[in-house]
């Protein structure tokens, strides 16, 4: 197993041997981890989800993996009887659902390969996933999604079948929609009729056979496949368990896209080490969910992380006298216990009985906000500030960041909790059997066994993305410290260049304007060839509405209260605090507020909730070039 590479001045603490043996020794499919780990575990929970009885109120069922195989082997052998063939594309389109995980090991199972799509695409988006992915079946949520596959149904001559999670409509002239419970009722009758056909399958899966079909923003508009092996996913759980971050009794809650490669690791993971997963993607419903689930750790994407410190700075904001001195007085000392934690030492004498107190007060009360039980969290798909991270810190909430991309796997760098291999403002070491490398202008190259095999029909993208000899070019920047962490300053295509001939990393000022500004939603830095910096700002509905409530806008609407003097004088205080700390061509002399928050109906956010740069500025082209006027 090959070990870390860094530049060669650089060094980094070597990855256990023992690590290195658990990675050699992982299982050659998904489908095999996921028997193995019901052969071990199977009485133990495996899944949590949400249900609405009849004529009752919302509960929070357990599922045993012993009853996850059950309802995965129908499914598995329903796709089987439908002429799923080995390595066959089957697309799933739903938001995260417990239905959504069984589906995807039901695929597994039948030796397919699971097409992601995200319920939120657009018909031709899907149309033409569907037809470059050459999927066979579908998985389809609803009616809503049912409706684009039935409008392009001459377009796709591959799909003989599309599978509805939702109750189907009663009449369907050729049956080419029906129901997931028709789908299982077909594989109960295949494993009666034939006992060990599943286990054919499973047996026949080599590690190199394809497992997921991703696909990402391409540079012609057309979505790229991202193929990726089950060796891939095998891999990053059993590296990722072998560092001892997770154990069997944890329980962690998955919100996330399970169509991105972030949630789909998530879910690979409890196969690796056994723990509880609870899965629920109503993203409003995350603060109360996290009551009920009470997990132990969570992934989130920054955005997440950042309206909730948004939130509660802003709550301890409102306060006054002698509660407001109290809440700054147990920050303050929560932050001195970061400080020393980031020189690998750990609070005593009297701050360690300043921190229990502070915590019995104040602290302890943030942590309850995340169901109480919180060890950790992971943050990824894209930056989180520094000095929001160390805020969480202080709370009693590590939040773990770390770095990859869908071409590798999700993994390839991560601060380790479990061994104190963790700096802020950095995405931690190599994971184990991975190697990063700078190339000369600063691009982040990786290697290992999570890589991507290439693009799907696209050599031409996949030579220009993969070298010869393995090396994927993240197109991201970065920098490797003498430690060998690994610190990513910007996505080297959104690096631009000011008339001026400056160049500007937007990505690292719109981060640290989000830990300075609590009101803040987004904030878009722009000035590809103009003579300064300007910015798109966008405000939390939540947040701003908090504050004008104190500031003589109380009950205005949000439209009203964003454009409002007021706001403006508030914004310019926290952008003057911003450029404070920027170098002159970097700062930011204009901006506008938009009257409205970006979204992902609109096409602006991803579904992880990533910002569509050039989508942005393009929809918001004439009020950029009213600022320069």
């Amino acid at each position: 197993m090959a070990q870390t590479s860094v530049q060669p001045d650089q060094r980094r603490p070597q990855d256990d041997p023992e690590v290195l043996r658990k990675i050699e020794q992982r299982a050659p499919s998904l489908a095999r981890l996921f028997r193995d780990r019901v052969t071990a575990s199977g009485t133990a929970v495996a899944f949590q989800y949400f249900r609405t009885p009849p004529g009752g109120s919302e509960e929070l069922v357990d599922l045993t993996w012993d009853e996850a195989r059950g309802r995965v082997d129908a499914l598995a052998a329903g796709l089987v009887d439908l002429g799923v063939q080995s390595q066959d594309r089957v697309a799933i389109a739903a938001t995260t659902r417990i239905e959504w995980v069984l589906a995807d090991l039901a695929i597994m199972t039948a030796g397919a390969a699971t097409t992601t799509i995200y319920p939120s695409s657009k018909a031709e988006d899907v149309t033409y996933i569907l037809g470059d992915s050459g999927s066979r079946v579908v998985i389809a949520e609803d009616a809503t999604q049912v409706a684009k596959l039935e409008a392009a149904r001459s377009e796709l001559p591959d799909v003989v079948r599309v599978v509805t999670l939702d109750p189907p409509r009663q009449s369907d002239p050729d049956g080419w929609v029906i129901g997931v419970d028709d789908l299982a009722d077909r594989g109960r009758r295949l494993v009666a009729a034939q006992p060990t056909v599943l286990d054919d399958r499973v047996a026949a899966i080599e590690p190199d056979h394809l497992a997921t079909i991703i696909y990402t923003s391409g540079t012609t508009g057309r979505p790229k496949g991202v193929l990726l092996p089950h060796d891939a996913f095998t891999y990053m759980a059993a590296a990722t368990g072998a560092m001892g971050e997770m154990n069997a009794d944890d329980v962690q809650f998955v919100w996330l896209p399970l169509s991105h490669v972030f949630g789909k690791l998530m879910i690979a993971l409890p196969l690796q080490v056994g723990f509880t997963t609870a899965v629920d993607g109503r993203i409003d419903r995350i603060i109360d969910n996290l009551g009920v689930v009470r997990p132990t750790f969570m992934a989130a994407a920054p955005r997440i992380f950042e309206k909730a410190h948004a939130r509660i700075t802003a709550m301890f904001a409102a306060e006054t006298g002698v509660k407001k001195q109290l809440i700054d007085w147990a920050l303050g000392v929560g932050h001195q216990a970061v400080a020393l934690r980031e020189k690998g030492e750990q609070p005593g004498g009297l701050l360690a009985l300043q921190l229990a107190l502070a915590d019995r007060l104040v602290l302890g009360k943030v942590r309850e906000r995340f169901g109480g039980r919180i060890r950790f969290m992971i943050s990824g798909s894209a930056p989180l500030d520094p000095e929001i991270a160390r805020w969480f810190g202080a709370v009693g909430l590590q939040i773990s960041e770390g770095y990859g991309l869908t071409e590798t796997s999700a993994g390839g760098s991560v601060n380790r909790s479990a061994d104190g291999r963790w700096a802020y403002g950095t995405v931690g070491i190599p994971q184990p059997g991975t190697e990063i490398r700078l190339a000369e202008d600063g691009e982040i190259l990786i290697k290992g066994p999570a890589v991507m095999r290439g693009y799907h029909n696209l050599p031409e993208e996949t030579a220009e993305a993969l070298t010869p000899d393995g090396w994927f070019h993240t197109g991201d920047i970065g920098v490797l410290d003498e430690r060998g962490f690994l610190k990513i300053t910007d996505r080297k295509k959104d690096l631009f260049k000011t008339s001026g001939g400056k160049y500007i990393a937007p990505a690292m000022i719109e981060s640290r304007f989000k830990a300075i500004c609590p009101v803040v939603s987004q904030f878009v830095v722009h000035g590809e060839g103009r003579n300064f910096a300007s910015a798109i700002i966008t405000l939390d509905p939540d947040a701003i509405t908090q504050w004008a409530a104190g500031h003589g806008l109380a009950g205005r609407p949000y439209g009203e209260i964003v454009t409002s003097p007021q706001v403006r004088e508030l914004v310019q205080g926290y952008v003057d605090q911003l450029n404070a700390g920027l170098n002159r061509w970097e700062t930011i002399k204009k901006f506008v507020i938009l009257p409205r928050d970006l979204s992902i109906e609109e096409g602006e956010l991803t579904p992880s909730l990533k910002l569509r740069r050039r989508v942005v500025t393009d929809k918001f082209r004439s009020e950029l070039d009213a600022l320069y006027r």
